[in-house]
């Protein structure tokens, strides 16, 4: 989640595994630049260029979405994909479930204790869709940890998409600019918004992002990280997605009716 003062919020791909809380968090390190090469190979993903950031281990895009140079390298498959309107869209990597899945959700000690009731709240709203994946907070063996996003981050909280049947495993959350109290509903909006792109969902207004976060219009294109439509989700505007990449200070953006439709089709 990226703030710009309507807040935008943003996201979440791969790698590092975890173990338990105790774990310290990993700084991310800002870069000087961005290379003209890697510019054009997350453009080529369908993703927005005009704020990226060099990091510890990748890139940050959109303000909240962290995406590897193995993803960048990697050959991508294009078929089914297609240029963003206003419907749901997933990334072509999801979570296996099987018959069923628990996700581990972990928060370190460096966060205030009221994101901790607000992870639960989160939480409490995915598994009430009675899922085929269940989240679960646990004090150790997560699949992803909260941690505290380093001093001076320029978004709410990042994450990336899921790898190899898994969710992705970190989520940064800027407590230094929410704040220790910045409200149960508000901030759990923005945990499971992230959390969403854990699983593999993609920003509502994917091809526009100026319809939730002000400016000019961005359509990102076709994408090779997928942009997959979520059958059943309306092709016009849908200002309550809990997947919209921005959230005003506050907000609270409960799942609505197209993205439980969404959830359903995928888990």
């Amino acid at each position: 989640m990226k703030k710009n003062y309507s807040i935008k919020l943003l996201a979440f791909a791969l790698l590092l595994g975890g173990t338990s809380c105790s774990v310290s968090e990993e700084e991310v390190v800002e870069k000087a630049q961005v290379s003209k090469e890697k510019l054009q190979q997350i453009y080529n993903m369908g993703f927005g260029t005009t704020d990226v950031k060099a990091v510890d281990g990748g890139y940050l895009v959109e303000g909240d979405i962290f995406l590897t140079d193995e993803q960048l390298n990697a050959k991508q498959d294009p078929k089914f994909l297609r240029v963003g309107e206003t419907e749901q869209y997933r990334t072509s990597s999801l979570v296996s479930v099987g018959s069923g899945r628990t996700i581990n959700v972990a928060i370190t000690t460096s966060l205030p204790s009221s994101y901790v009731t607000a992870l639960d709240e989160a939480i409490r709203r995915y598994n009430a869709e009675n899922l085929l994946i269940r989240f679960r907070r646990v004090s150790s063996g997560y699949n992803i940890l909260l941690s505290k996003a380093p001093t001076g981050s320029s978004y709410l909280a990042s994450a990336g998409f899921p790898s190899g049947g898994n969710p992705y495993n970190r989520v940064l959350v800027n407590s230094d600019y929410m704040g220790s109290n910045p409200g149960t509903n508000y901030l759990a909006t923005i945990l499971a918004h992230e959390l969403g792109h854990t699983i593999g969902f993609r920003h509502t207004d994917y091809m526009d992002r100026s319809y939730s976060c002000g400016g000019a219009y961005t359509n990102e294109g076709a994408s090779t990280v997928g942009a997959i439509h979520i059958p059943g989700t309306p092709t016009t505007a849908d200002a309550t997605s809990w997947m919209l990449a921005c959230v005003a200070t506050g907000q609270n953006r409960p799942f609505n009716t197209n993205d439980r439709t969404a959830l359903n089709y995928l888990y």
